[in-house]
């Protein structure tokens, strides 16, 4: 098992640790495993890429450490908590209110407008008048002020990326996770959204952990780890 976890100082506790995580799935009669004795750790305040080759294990890493998906073996710890220990219930809530997610194909509904969408969130333990201003105005945040009653096919995929950042912060989560957020862009839109993404979390003082294969755009992250195999290398 290789351990990568970054040094930290002894008086600050990780916001994310992931503990000897293993993932295995299970293929006919073989048991596959995407997720080797991984460990690492997220400091508060930080941007880390995520990279590797297809079919290294980094988008079921993201998924394991932002809780869609329980490891095999092993745990992912916020602060002091176990994140797979906790009841399904408290997980579904730090998911709501801890995390916020922004996914390769945008997953915004198509029957509802932008600032619906970036409302919906928060519709799930209900939304008050506060949340709906705070969308129009994450909407601004990200230029889209102007396309708030647009429904997501009236938008380019930029643009429909920019939503999805904005949704991703309605509920003021601590977290960030991103999956290949620049996939299904032009490398100019692409560069763009990135550059977007990494402005946003840190004007709102968010962590951020990102999947990517552009090399390139991770390096503009303050860490880059690379998986290969299922395990972190160096």
């Amino acid at each position: 098992m290789v351990n990568l976890a970054k040094p930290s100082d002894s008086a600050s506790t990780p916001i994310i640790r992931a503990d000897g995580v293993v993932r295995t799935f299970k293929v006919g009669t073989s048991s596959i495993e995407v997720l080797r004795g991984v460990s690492l750790e997220v400091q508060r305040g930080e941007r880390l890429f995520l990279c590797g080759a297809s079919g290294a294990g980094k988008t079921s890493l993201l998924y394991t450490l932002a809780g869609l998906e329980a490891p095999n073996e092993g745990n992912v710890y916020l602060g002091d908590r176990a994140l797979y220990r906790l009841s399904r219930r408290e997980q579904a809530r730090v998911r709501n209110r801890e995390m916020g997610y922004v996914f390769q194909n945008y997953a915004l509904l198509p029957e509802l407008t932008a600032h619906e969408n970036v409302v919906l969130p928060a519709r799930i333990s209900g939304a008050s008048s506060a949340d709906h201003d705070r969308a129009a105005d994450l909407l601004k945040m990200v230029g889209l002020d102007h396309r708030l009653h647009h429904l997501p096919t009236e938008l380019s995929g930029g643009e429909q990326q920019r939503v999805a950042i904005a949704r991703s912060l309605i509920n003021d989560p601590e977290i960030i996770f991103a999956d290949e957020p620049t996939g299904n862009l032009d490398s100019a839109t692409g560069t763009e959204v990135m550059s977007l993404l990494l402005d946003v979390v840190a004007k709102q003082n968010k962590t951020l952990v990102v999947v990517t294969h552009d090399i390139r755009l991770s390096e503009i992250g303050d860490r880059r780890l690379e998986l290969a195999d299922g395990k972190l290398v160096s």
